[in-house]
């Protein structure tokens, strides 16, 4: 006898939301059918482990048919089953629950957090109805009549007996119509739906098997391959590989293996750089697959690029780019996280914020770089090729993070230097420092030659105080953020202060600066638009000036600030600083009272100290007509 059951007046709504909204991905609907069809046959299973031989094992299994004619797809599994209270519990729980009263399940699971909803049976069936104006589904249990629920998703439902031999459940959509940009012709595709099960189902630990068609050799009457003749032949192929690389015995697991599954998952040609195969049990337990890349992704500088990993649970594939699991810093990385202890949303496309996600971050956050110092130590040359690839990646998770992972990341840090030709780390730095050294030192550049050129650079190469080349815009920032490594501070060599000079060098330069106070002042004030101030130096070798700055904003971080468009220009607080001891400066000295005179040369004199710092000269004609006076009054 067939009964027929109404939805309640809300239903039709409730369902065209979650067709329409919290689905937005249409191909998932095979995906939620398969994962329903595990769980089925996970119960059973339970059931048989646990019956004492009562109840019968099976070769389980999940079969997909297709028929073109009829526009339908069945899906069948020979899992627990369903009896008539069980299909109106849960596939009619729509109508079971009340409209109101499911929609007030998923408010409260909202603010719990725990929306694993799609879990339940009913839930994500009701997917289905995406891409089928009808389904069918018959169904039996071990002691229990046969049932067959038929429903539109529209207004009703009926379930009536029908004869079932064996137990499980065997689903029938009714394809819509495709119309418009809607192709629901594809997932009649034989191709289609082997792709589909790849992608999202590829896991699932029961064979998923559905006729094939392949071409193969025809064979002659003696049973030999007949050249370049084929036939259609229909087999029957298994479309998931049931067993991924990330749950098998890490000693089972070669290199050779890890870098196939990249290249083939990932759409590289490249083996990577460094691959992780992470077996985590704890707080959280997950298994992970992650990988370097060997060359800069894709469009990894652009702002549409994706981070993430992708996202299993239980084996289903949940999300492709879960970016939750990745701190903004390694977006570089590729892999996949495969857990059982999320709840999923409603849809699950997207998660909710969860705290075990950010714990399992922070384990894979922390294994990386844990396996970058390990590289570094044992493969410097393999650890540059990773630098030179994602170096700047590292710097801006210490400048991102305020410096607060300053003590992750610092050891990861290499630079060139005046002293070494190759790349040397902080700590490598730290432990060549002169007695009495109290800095680290640093210049900054578009270049190592022109870093080189500085005239700053003149006193610590004299001495052989070694100090760091930054070249990346980013350098200096981060290196603000740490403020020190090792309990050592930063200094850049362009900083103006006296802190390296003993209390003899400060008074000898006082007493210079108070002796030439008069040439000093009218450099000043040829300069007072340019400059904040003028002094003596005494980091000056063979250079008559330099141009130093205040406050802790240097040239290079003004102008890498005043290059984002903004209407507040950031302005370094600069300082002419003069060698005393230069031919230059003691010529100065005898016509310090002709200011026309002195204004030109102080003007030469801080473009030629502005372009040693890398800078070009604001007004080239005002400087070759100084320049060229100079030289006319040179040779009279």
């Amino acid at each position: 006898m067939k009964e027929t059951k109404e939805f309640q007046t809300e239903s039709k709504e409730l369902l065209n939301l979650m067709i329409n909204s919290i689905y937005s991905n249409k191909d998932i609907f095979l995906r939620e059918i398969i994962s329903n069809a595990s769980d089925a046959i996970d119960k059973y299973k339970y059931l048989e482990l646990t019956s004492e031989g009562k109840v019968p094992s099976k070769n389980y299994e999940i079969y997909i048919s297709l028929d073109k004619k009829a526009r339908t797809i069945t899906i069948k599994d020979n899992g627990i089953g369903m009896s008539k209270d069980d299909l109106i519990k849960n596939l009619g729980t729509i109508a079971h629950s009340g409209s109101k009263e499911f929609l007030n399940k998923i408010k409260e699971a909202k603010e719990k957090n725990e929306l694993d909803i799609i879990g339940q049976f009913g839930v994500g069936f009701y997917s289905a109805f995406m891409v089928a104006d009808k389904v069918e589904v018959l169904t039996k249990t071990l002691n229990d009549q046969g049932y067959l629920f038929t429903s539109d998703g529209l207004n009703t439902y009926t379930i009536e007996e029908k004869e079932k031999e064996d137990t499980g459940t065997v689903i029938t959509l009714y394809l819509r119509k495709s119309e418009g940009e809607e192709d629901y012709d594809k997932y009649l595709d034989e191709y289609t739906i082997e792709n589909l099960v790849k992608k999202y189902s590829d896991f699932v630990r029961y064979p998923i098997k559905m006729d094939v068609t392949e071409k193969t050799p025809k064979l002659d009457k003696d049973g030999k391959e007949i050249k370049d003749e084929y036939e259609d032949k229909v087999v029957t192929k298994t479309l998931n590989s049931m067993v991924p690389l990330w749950k098998k015995n890490k000693k089972d697991v070669t290199d050779e293996d890890l870098n196939k599954f990249y290249k083939d998952n990932f759409m590289d040609f490249e083996d990577p750089l460094l691959s992780l195969n992470l077996n985590v049990e704890g707080v959280v337990s997950f298994n992970s697959l992650i990988f370097i890349p060997g060359r800069a992704p894709y469009g990894l500088y652009s702002q549409n690029f994706e981070k993430g990993l992708k996202l299993y649970i239980k084996g289903i594939f949940i999300k492709d780019k879960c970016k939750e699991l990745v701190p903004d810093y390694l977006k570089f990385i590729a892999g996949l996280v495969d857990t059982n202890d999320l709840s999923l949303n409603i849809s699950r496309e997207m998660l909710q914020e969860d705290v075990r996600l950010k714990k399992m971050s922070d384990i894979i956050e922390n294994k990386v770089i844990s396996n970058l110092k390990d590289l570094k130590s044992k493969d410097f040359e393999k650890y540059l090729k990773f630098y030179k690839l994602y170096g700047d990646h590292i710097t801006f998770g210490i400048y991102s993070s305020y410096g607060f992972k300053k003590d992750l990341l610092s050891d990861l840090l290499v630079y060139k230097s005046l002293n070494n030709e190759n790349y040397i780390d902080l700590k490598t730095y730290k432990e060549k420092m002169k007695d009495g050294q109290k800095y680290i030192y640093y210049a900054c550049g578009r270049s190592e030659e022109s870093i080189k050129l500085l005239p700053e650079i003149e006193k610590y190469k004299q001495q052989g105080i070694d100090v760091l080349f930054f070249t990346k815009e980013i350098d200096e920032f981060a290196i603000k953020m740490m403020n020190d490594y090792d309990k050592v501070s930063f200094k850049n060599i362009t900083d103006h202060d006296k802190e390296d000079l003993s209390k003899e060098e400060k008074d000898k330069l006082d007493i210079a600066e108070a002796e030439n106070k008069e040439l000093i002042d009218n450099i000043k004030e040829a300069l007072k638009d340019k400059v904040n101030d003028v002094t003596l130096s005494s980091k000056l070798v063979d250079s008559p000036v330099c141009i130093s700055t205040k406050d802790g904003l240097s040239l290079s971080m003004e102008k890498t600030i005043n290059e984002v468009p903004g209407d507040e220009k950031a302005k370094a607080n600069k300082v002419l600083e003069i060698n005393p001891n230069h031919a230059i400066f003691k010529a100065l000295d005898k016509i310090k009272a002709d200011k026309d005179l002195v204004n030109k040369y102080s003007s030469v004199l801080y473009n030629e100290a502005m372009l040693l710092e890398g800078f070009d000269i604001e007004d080239k004609e005002s400087f070759v007509k100084n320049l060229n006076e100079l030289i006319e009054n040179s040779l009279k």
